[in-house]
């Protein structure tokens, strides 16, 4: 049987735009859940100024309670030399570096021009990557911005292109920001990295991050998985949104994505039941938009 790693991204993605802060007992309490369902790769967090994201001011204690979990990889976002820094000092197995490969988004993102960002990620991830970490590098709106509209494709694949070159084993996150993607867009994009920039070992080191504003986020985690990738972003309750690109909304929901995959006969190691239990504990959190839909759905909840 095949199997797709899921990477769970609700502790970081789903919380970073919630007006109202989320305890930090709360943002334990969902990282444990989702750790009892089965999850073994997650975004706790993101070491950004407090001032642009209040709601990851504590992302230094969620990651002190995630790293006593059995077997859980934990990943911390870094935008820059400061992060970085907190990060390195703070035990996270794997950084995740982002920009944007538009430049109207990363403007308003992180307020740099893509190639300042690049050039110091680049660098950062280098030192990283010396240092023993496993690192992610993620490139947003490689499908639309919400400045600039639907991407070119072979916009996308030049950045993609250039973050490959880094470094010959580094993950590379192709993200659909905005939730606007077309599967036959993600198919093409998706397929084309996979099959040009394999690791040294042949293996795809491609991960994908999807957004469901348009309805569209399984289906193009279904174009994904069939270009190749392996590697799956998602959020448990649909939670999320980038507080930088309006009109956003929340990221594919992990249920939603396990039953997708478990209908194909591939392999995720998540437990159904105790999924859904930390769905509805994420779609609970006062503020959120959940999102996804078989939390519904009567016959899922019934299913073993």
């Amino acid at each position: 049987m095949s199997r797709a790693t899921i990477s769970e991204v609700a502790p970081r993605d789903g919380l970073q735009s919630i007006g109202p802060f989320v305890p930090t007992e709360a943002k334990v309490a969902l990282v444990r859940a989702l750790h009892a369902a089965g999850l073994r790769r997650m975004e706790v967090g993101s070491f950004v100024s407090p001032k642009a994201v209040p709601q990851m001011a504590d992302t230094a204690e969620v990651l002190r309670a995630a790293l006593a979990l059995d077997g859980l990889e934990c990943t911390v976002l870094v935008p820059n030399r400061r992060g970085f820094d907190l990060a390195m000092g703070s035990g996270a197995q794997r950084l995740g570096f982002f920009m944007s490969v538009t430049e109207a988004h990363n403007r308003a993102n992180v307020n740099r021009a893509r190639a300042e960002s690049f050039a110091e990620l680049a660098a950062l991830a280098r030192e990283a990557i010396a240092a023993g970490r496993r690192v992610r590098f993620n490139l947003s709106c490689c499908f639309h911005c919400p400045f600039e509209g639907v991407v070119p494709e072979a916009e996308a694949l030049d950045w993609v292109e250039r973050a490959v070159a880094i470094d010959p084993w580094m993950e590379i996150g192709i993200c659909d920001t905005t939730g606007n993607a077309a599967p036959d867009q993600v198919a093409r994009v998706v397929g084309h990295a996979v099959r040009s920039w394999p690791a040294p070992d042949g293996s795809c080191r491609m991960a994908y991050h999807g957004h469901d504003t348009y309805g569209m986020g399984v289906a193009n985690v279904a174009a994904a998985w069939g270009a190749g990738c392996r590697v799956i972003d998602s959020a448990a309750g649909g939670l999320g949104g980038c507080p930088f690109a309006p009109g956003a909304t929340g990221n594919v929901a992990t249920e939603d994505v396990a039953w997708l995959f478990r209908r194909m006969g591939v392999e995720t190691g998540l437990g159904w039941a105790r999924l859904l239990a930390a769905a509805d504990l994420a779609a609970a959190v006062p503020g959120g938009l959940p999102g996804g839909r078989m939390r519904a759905v009567p016959a899922a909840r019934d299913a073993a």
